[in-house]
């Protein structure tokens, strides 16, 4: 890895242009058209997180105002203030004044913008109505419902869809071959399993991965990302389902212990892992019942290892009662 680079690679490696994004081509062509028209109306980007949202809403910024980028964007997000004050002030004051250059408007992203409180987001009703001819706005969020219908009424929407296997691969191989880190073919699976279609995480894990000095292989990703390898979880439940309860314990205490994971952390991955088990559909669904009982038990405060090895004397139970235990 680039010593000299302590730049984040989810910044070094961000799109600049549209031309530049993919997997979006239906996003990328409407945003082209507000380019080569120069004007826009307010828009709201929705979908998962690590999908390209704010890359877009800056890489629209970047082809509209070129040189004048810094003067005519700005950008608040989670780890901002953004109540009712902020609104008022900040976002009046940039939404007011003219912009500079050829475009006749500034753009202001709003990242998170379904974590704004309600009186906010109605200040803002009025603030985009109000500077419409100064100032368009972008409004960034996971969940667009818990955006208020007067302002989702205001915006085009953006569905942004989750990243294919594919493109992810492409932009790990891609950032690897820069950065001259040698990852192996598990270490890719391993990326892809912990990201689940999120880039930005995976390109943090990769990058926190790296900076191990070696080979970034699945071990490596799993330990950066707090997860369990599945392989080991996969082999602890069927010990479990085998009726094998003390080796599966002991498996799990070690899960527990060398990757210093939570109950939570467990039985989310476990209950991932059941529909991988090579059992019949209806078991799988009997279990994945099961895993939710004890997942709740344990968000209520109950001992994690407890209700993890009580997760585990079910599965022993209901191995011999499927006629699994051997």
């Amino acid at each position: 890895m680039s010593a000299e680079v302590e730049i984040m690679w989810t910044e070094k490696y961000r799109p600049r242009t549209l031309d530049e994004i993919v997997n979006q081509e239906e996003v990328v062509k409407r945003l082209k058209k507000f380019v080569e028209e120069k004007s826009m109306p307010h828009c709201l980007f929705a979908g998962p997180p690590g999908t390209g949202k704010t890359t877009a809403a800056m890489c629209l910024a970047h082809d509209l105002f070129g040189e004048n980028f810094a003067q005519n964007y700005m950008e608040l997000n989670a780890s901002d203030e953004r109540g009712i004050d902020v609104i008022r002030t900040t976002v009046k004051e940039f939404a007011r004044t003219l912009a500079l250059g050829d475009i006749p408007f500034k753009i202001l992203v709003l990242d998170e913008a379904d974590n704004m409180t309600a009186d906010a987001q109605q200040a803002l009703r009025r603030t985009m109505e109000r500077y419409t001819g100064t100032c368009r706005f972008i409004l960034i969020a996971n969940y667009p419902s818990k955006i208020i219908e007067p302002i989702q009424s205001r915006c085009a929407l953006f569905r942004f869809r989750p990243l294919s296997e594919e493109d992810i691969i492409a932009r790990i191989k891609y950032i690897c071959e820069l950065e001259k880190v040698e990852i192996t073919e598990e270490g890719i699976k391993a990326l892809l399993y912990v990201g689940g279609g999120d880039l930005r995480k995976i390109i943090n894990t990769l990058q926190a991965a790296a900076s191990l000095g070696k080979e970034v292989d699945a071990d490596a990703v799993f330990r950066i990302a707090g997860k369990a390898n599945p392989r080991e979880l996969r082999e602890m439940l069927t010990r479990a389902l085998r009726g094998d309860f003390l080796g599966a314990r002991d498996m799990l205490r070690a899960l527990l212990i060398n990757y210093g994971l939570s109950g939570v952390d467990v039985i989310r991955q476990i209950h991932r892992e059941i529909f991988e088990l090579d059992i019949p559909e209806d078991s799988k669904v009997e279990l994945a019942d099961i895993v939710g009982e004890i997942e709740y038990r344990i968000i209520e405060g109950s001992d994690d290892e407890i209700q993890l090895n009580n997760l585990l004397a079910k599965l022993v139970y209901f191995g011999r009662k499927k006629g699994i235990a051997k």
